[in-house]
């Protein structure tokens, strides 16, 4: 019994030791963090020579933002404009380029790479540089003068600017899709080859097995990257809110923080509610 008692402590000890780490750094680097950006989302803070001074402001900034002020809408409005845009594009580009990469063919090791390096060398900052000299846009829109036609078709749309502003960054969403990429390269790699070679011996179109088979089988891995992407794209080193969130007062930026946190669950709850619905949708009809 006593070295039963014994064996227990010691695993707890090992687990105490394995998970201490963790817990230390989330409750000071994460935990203490967000719980003292909203202490300070309902104070006034004003910053003194040797320390910080906290006067009490109740829900003020929440309403200054929410209902007194307009600079969030315009800056938010046209960024979700552009997530929608963005979202299904890289989607369906990382799964068209999975599918590809999957395939038998020379130098596929080399082409991955590719694919993927540009996650590990770029920064925000080189981004930023990146589009700045004008190197994010498609090359073909400018030399066949299909930017006009574009903008003869939108017009005065609300969706014109979001439109141009993806167009204009395109190389970006390419670059951008690495992470997703190898999800469903994995992803497709799970699906079993008798599958594929009952289908093809029943004298199934590769259509049809793409819908009937690809597809239904990547539903798990199309809901992760759509995660991550939404996650991603809130998070994008353009994303207007978050530099409007890095200017201004800390207690103010802190409101500010916190309902762009509540927005971005919101938005990913209905996402995904979106999701499951179609989910089921596709799964019935495919009965």
């Amino acid at each position: 019994m006593r070295k039963l008692v014994s064996a227990l402590r010691l695993r707890n000890m090992e687990t105490l030791l394995f998970v201490g780490p963790w817990l230390l750094g989330f409750l000071f680097f994460m935990a203490f963090p967000l719980f003292f950006s909203m202490y300070m989302s309902f104070h006034k803070v004003t910053v003194l020579p040797y320390r910080f001074k906290y006067e009490f402001n109740g829900v003020n900034y929440y309403r200054e933002i929410l209902f007194g002020s307009s600079e969030l809408y315009d800056k938010l409005i046209p960024f979700f404009q552009e997530i929608v845009i963005m979202v299904p594009v890289i989607l369906v580009f990382s799964l068209f380029i999975a599918i590809m990469l999957n395939q038998n063919f020379p130098g596929r090791a080399l082409f991955r790479v590719v694919f993927f390096l540009p996650i590990i060398f770029t920064s925000g900052y080189i981004l930023t540089e990146f589009v700045n000299q004008g190197e994010g846009t498609l090359g073909f829109l400018d030399r066949f003068s299909l930017g006009q036609y574009l903008n003869q078709f939108l017009g005065d749309s609300s969706w014109a600017k979001p439109v141009q502003d993806v167009l204009n960054r395109f190389v970006l969403v390419l670059w951008y899709s690495g992470v997703q990429i190898l999800n469903f390269l994995a992803g497709r790699q799970t699906i079993s080859k008798s599958a594929y070679e009952s289908a093809r011996i029943d004298g199934a179109s590769p259509w049809e097995v793409f819908w009937k088979i690809t597809l239904p089988a990547m539903s798990p891995y199309i809901l992760l990257n759509l995660i991550y992407t939404v996650v991603d794209m809130f998070t994008f080193p353009y994303n207007p809110v978050i530099e409007l969130i890095n200017t201004g007062n800390y207690g103010y930026n802190s409101a500010l923080a916190w309902i762009y946190f509540i927005i971005i669950v919101s938005f990913l709850s209905t996402v995904l509610l979106l999701y499951n619905r179609i989910n089921k949708h596709a799964a019935g009809a495919g009965r």
